[in-house]
């Protein structure tokens, strides 16, 4: 099972990559703690993003894909993924499809199209959102850089929802909900995405 989760942090991705990473047993990849945990210690890659981070712009493609390369081609990703925050635009997820067709060639599993499952769009109001990003207290989190981020998730989202949209591959997900409810969603989509993709073969 492969699969993408969009949406700014605060969303409830991190909550619910980690609930299906255990229910799945597969890797739950979150761009959010990778560079958090690089920053903290002081990783070649964390000293790169670190100003990024701090000002709330967007960290280059080549930094994460990087990254997102090395995390997929892990032997711990062969059964599957769950890639949290990443891609956050459009130019990315071109990226991330280029990525997965050499992985896929790597591996000889060229007769397979599908490049991922499901990408799950992940949007909460930002009356609630940005209190709940504020409340986590994280280092890297000040009023200012909080609502740049969001800012400059919107400004990329549409175009991004949009190719993923035309692919039928795209779930919208209300965020604003219990962990119990969304968790409950994602499950259900989940397993009937995964009947679905059974009964094909």
């Amino acid at each position: 099972m492969r699969l993408i989760f969009l949406g700014v942090p605060g969303a409830g991705k991190s909550t619910q990559g980690a609930a299906l990473s255990s229910q799945w047993q597969i890797p739950h990849i979150s761009i959010d703690d990778i560079c958090r945990q690089a920053i903290a210690k002081e990783t070649s890659f964390g000293l790169k993003v670190k100003p990024y981070i701090e000002r709330g712009d967007v960290v280059p493609d080549d930094f994460l894909l990087n990254i997102i390369r090395q995390r997929l081609n892990h032997a711990s990703a062969q059964q599957g993924w769950i890639l949290d925050g990443f891609p956050g635009n459009l130019s990315q997820a071109k990226l991330l499809d280029q990525l997965l067709l050499e992985i896929q060639a790597k591996n000889h599993n060229t007769s397979s199209k599908q490049l991922y499952d499901q990408v799950f769009s992940f949007y909460v109001p930002i009356d609630v959102l940005l209190p709940r990003l504020l409340q986590q207290s994280r280092l890297d989190d000040t009023h200012d850089s909080v609502y740049k981020r969001i800012e400059l998730y919107h400004e990329h989202s549409a175009s991004l929802i949009q190719y993923y949209r035309q692919q039928n591959c795209l779930t919208m997900i209300n965020g604003d909900r219990s962990v119990e409810i969304v968790t409950h969603f994602l499950q259900d989509s989940v397993a009937k995405s995964y009947l679905t993709a059974n009964k094909k073969i």
